[in-house]
């Protein structure tokens, strides 16, 4: 049996850059660009990834080679945070989990062999210390990250190389966003993020903060997915109460935090990402 070549092909920079280089050190014969869908079947455009970054992978995928399957469990993330009673959150993202680590371990079980597979994640020389918990979370296929090895290359060089082959790099990084996943709403993300978000694109910011309010209620409990540390005690801040703030005071809110997205990086010991 040949050896298969899987890239966790999340929509973003990295994975598109990793994808690259796996093509021309293996070919693109056994080459699989694996995209878990977190819109599932659902038709809201607030939902899933931003409509830029569909273009960006179908342009990618051209233009790497190989076969792209898209995998989804159908459900969205508001559907799964009801579903499992639990709202996502910068601890615990059971989003990610559902939607895209259990679709891709699934589509790994039924069509592939750990004997003769390789796993590739989009992490750079900048990440090296999320491979133990890769390598782990990936058993028994055996795992690797390209862009963590030389030649080694920055996110500016991985823009002027996409550019130079001709495509436009997804709306999300242009506006400031770190990572192109989720429509730039992510339970994972920080303070400056949401700020970005509501100013970038108010209706999804609102269509998720009515969303956070519905889980609320449906759970009767004081839930949310941001939290801040005031007189040294942490303290839910719902996105309603983020925003409102924001309109009386648009400095108000921590700069610096970003937050961190993991969802194709570190899988739970059993689950792909």
């Amino acid at each position: 049996m040949s050896h298969q070549h899987v890239v966790m092909f999340s929509g973003g920079l990295g994975s598109w850059m990793t994808a690259k280089r796996v093509a021309e050190q293996h070919g693109t014969d056994n080459l699989t660009l694996l995209f878990a869908d977190v819109k599932g079947n659902s038709t809201s455009p607030h939902v899933g990834e931003d409509e830029d970054t569909y273009r960006f992978i179908q342009e990618t995928a051209a233009n790497i080679g190989g076969t792209l399957v898209t995998v989804k469990d159908g459900r969205d993330i508001w559907q799964v945070f009801k579903d499992d009673r639990f709202l996502g959150n910068s601890r615990l993202a059971n989003c990610s989990k559902i939607l895209k680590q259990r679709p891709c371990r699934e589509w790994l079980e039924a069509n592939t062999e750990p004997a003769n597979t390789t796993v590739y994640v989009g992490i750079d020389w900048t990440e090296t210390h999320r491979m133990p918990g890769i390598l782990k979370g990936y058993l028994p296929w055996k795992a690797e990250a390209p862009l963590t090895e030389a030649p080694f290359i920055s996110k500016e060089q991985i823009i002027e190389a996409c550019e130079a082959e001709g495509i436009e790099i997804p709306r999300l990084y242009k506006a400031g966003f770190p990572h192109n996943n989720c429509g730039g709403f992510c339970v994972r993300a920080g303070q400056a993020q949401f700020e970005l978000l509501l100013r970038e694109h108010p209706e999804r910011y609102e269509f998720h903060e009515a969303k956070e309010q519905e889980i609320r209620e449906h759970l009767d409990k004081d839930v949310t997915i941001l939290a801040r540390l005031e007189r040294g005690t942490k303290v839910p801040v719902t996105l309603r109460r983020f925003r409102e703030e924001l309109e009386r005071q648009p400095s108000m809110f921590d700069e610096f935090d970003l937050g961190g997205c993991g969802c194709f990086l570190e899988p739970e010991t059993g689950a792909a990402a």
